[in-house]
């Protein structure tokens, strides 16, 4: 039965199969990908435990995050969601049928034309090498993507290395192959080398999400800091039966959010201290969420804005408004996201790294850790 474990940071995480007692200093969680070094992008997915949870999951869940959002009953089309990734994810059709059926969700296949994983040329076979971290990122992936978007076909495209150039031609395939929607959750630090790529991240009638970092307020994050690029940055959800809601959230300590130092203040971003791009766009839950991931063992709780944003591309996929919904629509329609107005993504210093400034804490009305705010229902999309 679906179990709620509270805050991967807290006290109560499960390792070896026992509780840690609560005067045990919890484990940081670890990067699935470790830093790969300039050149490279980087996969966002963190963890706490490899250990499998004998009984089921750990972490929001599917359900949850339908009522935390507000999501409607009906299913809504199926629309083709792309997924650019590095490497290949052995079991990732597997794990995902455990995800769906674990939350009531229909099946998702390669039989039944739902799913389809190719490579970066759009072939079936042969397949990137297999990578431990880049694998858990896909599962999370295709995780979200299906509780975001039930109905939503999906689109994996794998590329050899986690290369500038190859990752980029994973996007052009996606688009080539009838994606709507593309999400990426990867990134490495903004700079001239990166930024040559920027044109395979702007299709007509596409539209493109990135995660904004997993690194706190630092500098921007590519691709997410791109201007054609919805940038999703991290919250941390929590029940609260005392709200209207039913629900607080607030910036989660690690989501990242820059000002860019190459990309033109676009027209339709108004915030005054940052001279050029800022990023985040909007955000949703990007702490302890629950996915099935086989060469991990089984279930457990995973982190990253990896998360929330193929959960908000799967959203743009479901309103039927893919392609239409660029970053500076979500702008325009601020009103129709929930405002999130506490929290800070400096984990050491509270604000401080920014002056406690919108920058780095959130507020009334835009910050950049969370953007516009996070998503209620599916109207600001």
């Amino acid at each position: 039965m679906h179990r709620r474990l509270i805050g991967v940071l807290s006290a109560a995480v499960v390792a070896l199969g026992a509780f840690v007692p609560a005067a045990s200093a919890a484990p940081a969680p670890r990067a699935a990908c470790p830093d790969p070094g300039p050149g490279l992008l980087r996969c966002l997915t963190t963890y706490t435990s490899l250990r499998a949870l004998a009984d089921g999951p750990a972490g929001w869940g599917a359900d949850d995050l339908a009522a935390a959002y507000g999501l409607p009953s009906d299913a809504g089309p199926d629309t083709l969601v792309g997924i650019s990734i590095a490497y290949d994810a052995p079991n990732l059709e597997a794990d995902l049928a455990a995800y769906r059926a674990q939350y009531g969700l229909p099946p998702c296949t390669t039989a039944n034309g739902c799913f389809r994983k190719v490579n970066q040329q759009g072939a079936p076979a042969p397949l990137p090498a297999a990578s431990f971290g880049w694998a858990m990122e896909s599962t999370l992936d295709v995780s979200m993507v299906s509780a975001a978007c039930p109905s939503c076909r999906i689109l994996v495209v794998e590329g050899n290395t986690p290369e500038f150039a190859d990752l980029a031609e994973t996007e052009d395939t996606a688009v080539r192959l009838g994606a709507s929607v593309v999400s990426n959750s990867y990134g490495a630090r903004e700079s001239g080398a990166p930024l040559a790529f920027a044109s395979h991240y702007q299709h007509p009638g596409v539209t493109v999400v990135a995660s904004s970092g997993d690194a706190g307020f630092t500098a921007a994050s590519y691709p997410a800091v791109l201007p054609t690029t919805v940038a999703v940055g991290g919250t941390t959800l929590a029940r609260d039966p005392s709200s209207a809601r039913g629900w607080a959230e607030s910036a989660w300590q690690y989501g990242g959010s820059g000002c860019s130092a190459y990309i033109a203040k676009p027209s339709w971003q108004k915030d005054t201290h940052c001279g050029k791009r800022t990023v985040a766009d909007i955000a949703s839950a990007a702490e302890d969420i629950a996915i099935h991931y086989t060469d991990a063992g089984g279930w457990l709780p995973a982190n990253g804005t990896s998360a929330s944003a193929p959960y908000v591309a799967g959203l743009i996929a479901r309103s039927g408004h893919a392609g239409a919904t660029q970053p500076s629509s979500l702008y325009a329609k601020a009103s129709s996201f929930t405002d999130i107005t506490a929290g800070t993504n400096d984990p050491t210093g509270g604000g401080k790294k920014c002056g406690n400034d919108y920058l780095c804490v959130a507020g009334p009305g835009y910050d950049a850790p969370t953007g516009v705010g996070v998503p209620s229902g599916l109207t600001g999309f």
